[in-house]
């Protein structure tokens, strides 16, 4: 509740920056000077309590500034309170344009509080607090470092000895605390480590704050050490954050976000001494894990929404560990895919969207992680290599083999039964599945009982996941109702969270929109209008502001990875661009590719031997059954791809096609060669993503049918057929489409389309790739990104080749 009173100077209190380890104290009281009716109508407004009370106390100031002129001396005064309550707005309804107009208010506030000015430092601090709120807002850099700047002027005119300078150091150590997540910089890391010791020290024991200032230098040792490996910053986080929760009586609420802080440090401490100790041996750290989180889901003062919050992001994770175990249950894939379908299809992302609020970006990527893509991981878990347990004695020997035989069981295709089967069959076949299943997971409990097997089949942790951005940053994009936010995670340095300036409801628009100019006739000059604004527009609120956050991360020319969720899946991040002469665009910059999940990519890059002459089949189907058509083109593809392969010894070439392109001939050739080029006509059922097939003479070869097979030593292949990196709306985190299925099925590396693709586009991309491809030296599928990117580039720049945009950006890569 707001109180207004009369006063005779021109105090405004400072809004000083609220972190998470401060109690939420009640708003400040709004000091108006103006004649007593006024005063008393605003007053009766705010008591009211009700949502357009504020509403109209704001429109009462708006009128009062009227009778203040610029020089009038309580003007100042009048603009920094209309500024808070346009700031509190903001707060509660995310109007921007208030937050803009109190930033303009704080500004010509501090313009009439010139330097020697007694409330300038005020003036300071509340503009720079606005500024802070925009740039979490819309990611814009100038706002936190002029925020940065105007804490800095603050702290200087509060010099030691000044009872506000421990605040202003606060103030400031948070504010380059932002910047370095944002950026990443030490720098700025480790200055705001020493303005949080210099606050410390002001505050001595007895000091109201101490426990707060303990918190935050606390936080930012822990961050530090997750960026440096510093042991001695962890032990020293944990004693303040021990010390912190000391100074507080039984029922203070500042204990909730200091006991979710021990969690996680205790929790960072045990992973770093998984190297040291055997696992279970340092069982005090996770003890202390759960006592910390036991302890603050039963503080009742906590706040409902920070409570709420820790309860949702714990259901969250709790529901995909259940979805996952009950997934488990059934051998059939398309019962899987119905379960899914009954499950919130924004499950995992509300979970990572929840772990971002909270400000815990590495939990953001593990939740997502272990949410998405749950039928491809419970697919390929059963294929999980054990042979580094033959070193670790008889008894692992002997799991590693029980684990296979049960494995190969769990592995095998469903029985298919027909109407005419009892239902006592099927109950037996489904209670002889769920009983392999249990001893599966029994088995597989004693197998995490051996030395450096402890997180076998366990999700994995943000530590494991960094791993994917060996060659490049990784880049996953979250989109919910509530935000949009773009994940950079690099190799060695800490993932960046950035705000996206885009939001739910115009990605719902661009999606459908973007769908509709590719099946737009080109113009009589290749004009494709409504596709340059839909990709000019997935640049600004997408891709643009992600590229602006690569600078000191990714050199330009070099590899970047997206993994994409949700609406972001049907979109062509590769193609994002202004468009206009000089204008930007990401091809410009950076070779993209794109990874289902960041396992699948780490999965992709493990070494493999390989044989001296490349195994290369190519399968064409001109003619598929039922068709009434046929595809004059693949033959004369096919021989193309023959004459750009480096001769024998370097490759051996085979080919099956016409009547010989069969479903059997084509799945015994899938699986005989490491490299494929298949060229036919490819068909994307979205009401059965599990029967999107390749088309043969005879039947079709599924996505189940490639699911099914075991490819873990092949290297690439090239998908020549229409919509074959297309996904299902229904389950988009499952990301279940022919380009997926053979990365999951493990094949390194995949080019395929996302929607249909000419006969003229297919032979100039097919001549431009494999020149660039097999152009020098041996054959490497991790040329094949760089390969795909050049053929793109050198048709988009030929005279003679008049190629349509939707036609040069429908092909994209998948893996390494």
């Amino acid at each position: 509740m707001y109180h207004l009173s009369l006063s005779s100077s021109d105090d405004f209190p400072q809004a000083i920056r609220t972190t998470d380890f401060q109690q939420e104290r009640p708003a400040a009281p709004i000091l108006l000077l103006s004649p007593k009716q006024f005063l008393h109508r605003a007053q009766r407004c705010l008591e009211r309590n009700e949502p357009c009370a504020l509403d109209e106390v704001i429109s009462l100031h708006y009128d009062a500034l009227g009778y203040y002129n610029t020089g009038h001396a309580y003007r100042g005064q009048l603009l920094c309170n209309l500024a808070v309550m346009l700031g509190t707005r903001f707060q509660r309804r995310g109007n921007g344009k208030d937050l803009d107009q109190a930033i303009t208010l704080h500004t010509e506030a501090l313009a009439l509080r010139p330097v020697g000015h007694r409330n300038r430092s005020m003036s300071l601090g509340n503009l720079a607090n606005q500024l802070s709120s925009r740039f979490h807002h819309r990611g814009n850099d100038e706002d936190l470092d002029q925020a940065i700047a105007l804490h800095r002027e603050a702290l200087a005119l509060h010099p030691v000895g000044h009872t506000d300078r421990s605040t202003s150091l606060n103030n400031l150590a948070t504010e380059l605390s932002y910047r370095f997540e944002h950026r990443g910089n030490d720098e700025d890391l480790d200055q705001a480590i020493a303005l949080h010791r210099e606050a410390l020290a002001l505050r001595p024991v007895g000091h109201t704050d101490r426990s707060t200032s303990l918190g935050d230098l606390a936080i930012q040792l822990s961050v530090r050490f997750h960026h440096q490996h510093n042991r001695e910053d962890l032990e020293e986080s944990r004693e303040n954050l021990r010390c912190a929760l000391a100074l507080m009586m039984q029922h203070d609420p500042r204990q909730l976000p200091v006991h979710r802080a021990l969690a996680s440090v205790c929790l960072s401490s045990h992973r770093s001494s998984l190297g040291d100790t055997g696992p279970g041996e340092d069982t005090d750290s996770l003890d202390a894990v759960m006592h910390h989180l036991k302890a603050a889901a039963n503080i009742v003062p906590g706040g409902l929404l920070s409570r709420l919050r820790t309860s949702i992001c714990n259901f969250h994770a709790t529901s995909m560990q259940l979805l996952d175990a009950y997934m488990s249950t059934t051998s059939s894939v398309s019962s899987r895919h119905n379960i899914m379908k009954d499950f919130p299809s924004t499950l995992a992302v509300d979970a990572a969207c929840c772990a971002l609020r909270s400000g815990d970006v590495y939990r953001a990527v593990e939740l997502l992680e272990q949410g998405r893509t749950i039928i491809w991981t419970q697919m390929t878990r059963l294929r999980t290599p054990l042979d580094s347990l033959q070193t670790h004695g008889d008894h692992a020997v002997v799991l590693m083999k029980r684990f296979r035989d049960l494995s190969s069981l769990l592995d095998k295709p469903p029985v298919n039964y027909s109407e005419g089967n009892s239902r006592v069959d099927i109950e037996a076949e489904e209670t002889r599945y769920r009983c392999l299943v249990g001893e599966c997971n029994r088995a597989v409990e004693e197998i995490r009982k051996i030395e450096s097997f402890s997180r076998f089949l366990l999700p994995p942790l943000f530590s494991d996941l960094q791993d994917a951005a060996r060659d490049g940053p990784v880049i996953v994009l979250i989109t919910s109702e509530a935000s949009c936010h773009a994940i950079i995670t690099p190799h060695k340095q800490p993932p960046t969270s950035i705000q996206l300036p885009t939001d739910w409801q115009k990605l719902v628009k661009l999606v459908p929109a973007l769908r509709e100019a590719v099946e737009k006739e080109p113009g009589p000059k290749g004009n494709q209008t409504a596709l340059i604004k839909a990709l000019r527009e997935l640049w600004n609120g997408v891709v643009g502001p992600v590229v602006e956050s690569l600078d000191g991360i990714a050199r330009p020319g070099s590899r970047l990875w997206w993994c994409p969720t949700s609406l972001f899946n049907f979109l062509p991040l590769h193609a994002a661009g202004e468009y206009r002469p000089k204008g930007k665009s990401l091809s410009q910059q950076y070779i993209s590719s794109y990874t289902p999940s960041l396992t699948a990519l780490i999965k992709a890059r493990r070494s493999r031997e390989r044989s001296l002459s490349v195994p290369f089949i190519a399968i064409g189907q001109d003619c598929p059954a039922g068709a009434s058509f046929t595809l004059d083109a693949v033959e004369p593809e096919l021989e193309l791809v023959r004459g750009l392969l480096p001769p024998p010894p370097t490759v051996s070439f085979f080919k099956v096609t016409s009547v010989d392109a069969t479903k059997s001939r084509a799945l015994c050739a899938l699986r005989d060669n490491t490299w494929l080029h298949l060229a036919c006509h490819g068909t994307q059922k979205v009401d059965e993503p599990f029967k999107s097939a390749f088309l043969m003479r005879d039947q079709p070869l599924s996505l189940l049918d490639i699911m099914q097979t075991d490819l873990s030593r092949h290297e690439f292949a090239f998908l020549s057929a229409c919509e074959t990196a297309v996904g299902d709306f229904d389950t988009p985190d499952e990301v279940i489409h022919l380009a997926a299925g053979l990365q999951f099925a493990g094949v390194n590396s995949v080019v395929g389309t996302m929607w249909k693709v000419t006969d003229s586009t297919v032979q100039h991309l097919v001549k431009a790739f494999y020149k660039n491809l097999c152009g020098d030296g041996p054959m490497d599928s991790k040329r094949a990104a760089w390969a795909l990117h050049r053929a793109v580039q050198s048709l988009a720049c030929d005279e003679d080749i008049i190629m349509p945009l939707d036609q040069r950006i429908v092909f994209l890569h998948i893996g390494i």
